[in-house]
């Protein structure tokens, strides 16, 4: 009878209502993770009982401060006698990736870092994984792609449909390159490409001496084409087949363990847990979202 009358407010009620119900998930949520950080995952993953360290990188290379971070704990830490890095990501922005690289290759000065790839460990994710002292993947996992990629979308054609004309006040001759309301002069292509080249130099040039590869050689795999991890061994590009079981056992060998090896992650902080939770629940209910540039570049 209240719905007829009012539906507008019984609306309101029960909109109010269903908020109320998923606030208080989320306090319930947050407290049950809390719980399982401080008592379960704390005990689990804590880095003061075990010998080897492994430092997840999944998903897209957008930052480097985690990775370096839970590099350097383990690095620091002298109950840790070897690092794996298990990678499973298809690549990323340039800069993380080198400052992620550059990490490892001050690492290892004093740890045994090996790198056990995942499903997937190409572009960014080998440009990581090339720094450690060894290379371990499945015979599936894919992997090499490296090479360097630069695009933006052009919507100049649609800007002139609805009537859009772009106004350019600049200090220079190229400070609007890659504006998506027009298309690129031949000079501005040459100047971004020879940026993509000079990126793609660096990949490889890295990846080469760390890998302990001719860079003749490399340019040649570095055409930003993917490899098994079964063609990547005859190629050089990895030392091993295996798994992340493996890579616990190889890297105990490396660093002369003795004894019982104990494989442990990094802590992970509450809000760290609590996002990765939320990115889940997200995951599953098919939200999802992105922000993108109108220019970028990323190795890929």
């Amino acid at each position: 009878m209240y719905a007829r009358r009012h539906p507008f407010l019984f609306f309101l009620i029960i909109i109010a209502g269903c908020a109320t119900i998923m606030f208080s998930g989320f306090v319930l949520l947050f407290s049950f993770g809390s719980k399982m950080v401080d008592s379960k995952f704390v005990s689990k993953y804590s880095s003061s009982s075990g010998n080897i360290g492994i430092v997840e990188i999944n998903g897209m290379i957008l930052s480097s401060k985690k990775i370096i971070r839970d590099i350097k704990t383990f690095r620091d830490n002298d109950a840790i006698k070897a690092i794996i890095l298990r990678i499973d990501s298809p690549g990323g922005g340039i800069g993380p990736s080198q400052e992620i690289y550059r990490e490892i290759m001050k690492a290892k000065k004093d740890k045994t870092i090996i790198t056990s790839m995942g499903s997937v460990a190409a572009s960014g994710g080998y440009y990581i994984a090339s720094a450690t002292d060894k290379i371990i993947a499945n015979s599936g996992t894919i992997t090499g792609s490296i090479g360097v990629i630069m695009e933006y979308a052009n919507i100049q054609e649609i800007a002139k449909k609805i009537g859009i004309s772009p106004v350019v006040i600049k200090s220079g001759e190229f400070k609007d390159i890659g504006s998506p309301l027009r298309e690129l002069t031949d000079s501005e292509k040459i100047i971004l490409q020879d940026l993509v080249d000079e990126l793609h130099l660096q990949f490889v040039s890295d990846a080469a001496k760390a890998r302990g590869i001719k860079l003749e050689s490399m340019m040649k795999l570095a055409d930003g084409r993917v490899y098994t991890g079964q063609k990547a061994l005859k190629l050089n590009l990895i030392d091993r087949l295996g798994n992340l079981d493996d890579a616990v056992q190889w890297a105990g060998e490396l660093s002369g363990i003795k004894g019982k090896l104990t494989p442990v992650y990094p802590k992970e902080d509450k809000i760290t847990f609590i996002k990765r939770l939320a990115d889940t629940l997200l995951k599953d209910l098919n939200i999802s979202g992105s922000v993108t540039d109108n220019l970028r570049y990323i190795i890929n």
